[in-house]
């Protein structure tokens, strides 16, 4: 038996679909930016960038004279670009470059913020622990009902 297509299942697989694609362009976006990083001349090129924010492709050339031809630097700044790590905007018969750390924020918050909330308390229990200060734990919720943990330490947090 053959379904129909009805507009209900067209909209559902128009969003499966869109989101297959949304995470398939996230991926590749993510490559592109490893890939760009993988080479520590791009590295290097983005720290000339960010040093000279606005400069020109002629002034990149120069700082890596003695290494690498022009069209090596162009190749690399072009790899930069499609990372997202380097934009650029024509001015006349120049090309101005920018560094752009978005995509190196991107990957940090991707790998650090389910740890980062874990950290911060451990270290806030700590310091609390080393100046024998009292130390409470946030209520948790289960079942939808909040229920409160006994405190840690019987010491009174002293100020002054």
């Amino acid at each position: 038996m053959i379904r129909a297509a009805t507009p209900t299942r067209i909209r559902r697989r128009q969003r499966a679909t869109a989101t297959a694609t949304a995470a398939a362009a996230d991926a590749d976006a993510l490559d592109a930016a490893f890939f760009a990083l993988s080479s520590e001349l791009r590295r290097r090129m983005l720290d000339v960038l960010k040093r000279e924010a606005g400069c020109n492709v002629n002034f990149v050339c120069e700082q890596f004279a003695g290494e690498i031809g022009r069209f090596a630097v162009m190749k690399h700044l072009a790899a930069l670009e499609r990372g997202g790590l380097v934009v650029s905007a024509r001015e006349g018969r120049e090309r101005r470059l920018w560094f752009d750390a978005t995509p190196i924020q991107l990957i940090h918050e991707r790998w650090t913020t389910e740890f980062s909330a874990y950290w911060a308390a451990r270290l806030t229990r700590l310091k609390y622990g080393a100046e024998g200060a009292e130390v409470h734990a946030l209520a948790a919720r289960v079942d939808g009902k909040t229920t409160k943990t006994p405190k840690t330490t019987n010491k009174e947090r002293r100020h002054g």
